[in-house]
């Protein structure tokens, strides 16, 4: 796969010479670095001007990952993952979490999208599985296996300030795109899928991802979607940029959520070998990402975040006897710590990427996010690196 270009006058992180912590990023600096993962979007922008519900101006989208080719490849229980979750603050959705919670186990693909089409993404992966089931010849209804369930795990922020969240614009075609297009490789990041319409630390935000590898070769990638934040919160690599790029440099407009709104989902995927338990542990590391970089979790804010691990990739197909063991690996928890740092700074690096790569958007009622201004942001970093 070609490495995207990025939009005219955009840049990720690293390429302007911000490093986060001291672990190396893998060969692609995305979730995508963790073998079998697999990142698809649909892109949704038509209309400007004044809102119309159910016409525009539209400025969404979804994002589809998938921890393996394997799932919703048409047979299910054929290989899920462990995973565990961790909600930082609960103002938004993530459905399918109860299974997660009980059973330790992601059996579907991951969508991402706008908070009011949670509902149809969620429905679509359902319908589109049962037709996979059917085209690969399995007769459902029967009991057993052949009666298959199916509970997708789908995210929400909220774009309803630069699109007509209203009139949910995503439909079943759209995921059907975004599945289709799911690969390994690059990953596009800023106003694409699901982050068309988001805002992040009251500038466009949007969908970002970076990865860390370990000294024990395991490697912890993360995908976010940030819509969260407030700008004079936001630092970077420690560094308060977020005090100095005031209305004043670059003005927030009517773009801007209210003190304490907006959301970030985060999605961690690993190949370390972990348990459910244990994915709960990482996903709470992605917290600290979120926090390093000027996030709260603030009292209206969905912050939620998932973490999956491949380590045990074609070990946990629960068809055939019930009665035979299954043998799984487990990395110990003393071992742990590398992960939590790796999920921390790759969090951090994410919100980073996507605030790096988003473009100035303008949407319902012409009201305009503005892009993070590289020049001001690398300007600000290497005066802070002076006086260190």
């Amino acid at each position: 796969m070609d490495t995207p270009s990025p939009p005219p006058g955009r840049a990720r992180a690293r390429d302007l010479g911000i490093r986060i912590g001291r672990l190396e990023p893998g060969p692609l600096n995305a979730i995508t670095d963790v073998a079998g993962v697999l990142v698809g979007h649909t892109t949704l922008v038509h209309g400007d001007g004044r809102l119309v519900v159910g016409q525009g101006p539209v400025r969404t989208g979804v994002t589809i990952i998938m921890p393996s080719a394997s799932i919703g490849s048409g047979e299910a229980g054929r290989d899920p993952v462990f995973a565990g979750y961790h909600i930082l603050n609960g103002d938004g959705e993530m459905t399918g979490l109860p299974w997660v919670h009980e059973a330790g186990l992601l059996t579907t693909p991951i969508g991402l999208t706008n908070t009011h089409s949670v509902g149809v993404v969620r429905d679509a992966l359902v319908a589109i599985s049962i037709q996979q089931w059917l085209a690969a010849g399995q007769t459902l209804g029967d009991g057993g296996w052949q009666d298959q369930w199916a509970n997708p795990v789908v995210a929400e922020t909220w774009d309803g300030t630069l699109s007509d969240v209203y009139g949910m614009h995503v439909h079943t075609e759209h995921v059907r795109q975004a599945l289709e297009r799911a690969s390994g490789g690059p990953v596009v990041e800023g106003c694409v899928g699901g982050g068309t319409g988001m805002i992040c630390h009251g500038f466009k935000g949007g969908i970002g991802t970076a990865s860390r590898t370990v000294a024990d070769g395991w490697t912890v990638g993360v995908l976010v979607q940030a819509n969260h934040g407030q700008r004079a919160l936001l630092r970077v690599d420690g560094v308060p940029v977020g005090r100095a790029l005031g209305p004043d440099i670059v003005p927030t407009a009517r773009a801007a959520p209210p003190s304490g709104g907006g959301s970030i989902i985060g999605i961690v995927a690993t190949d370390a070998p972990l348990l459910p338990t244990q994915c709960r542990r990482l996903a709470q590391r992605a917290s600290l990402g979120v926090a390093r970089a000027g996030g709260l979790g603030e009292n209206t804010s969905g912050d939620l975040f998932l973490a999956f691990s491949t380590g045990n990739a074609g070990r946990l197909d629960e068809r055939g006897d019930a009665r035979r063991p299954l043998e799984v690996h487990m990395l110990q928890n003393r071992a742990m710590n590398a992960l939590f740092e790796a999920t921390a700074d790759a969090t951090e690096e994410a919100i980073l990427n996507a605030l790096c790569m988003a473009t100035t958007t303008t949407g319902v009622d012409g009201r305009t996010a503005y892009a993070l201004p590289l020049d001001r942001l690398q300007s600000l970093l290497e005066a802070a690196r002076r006086d260190r």
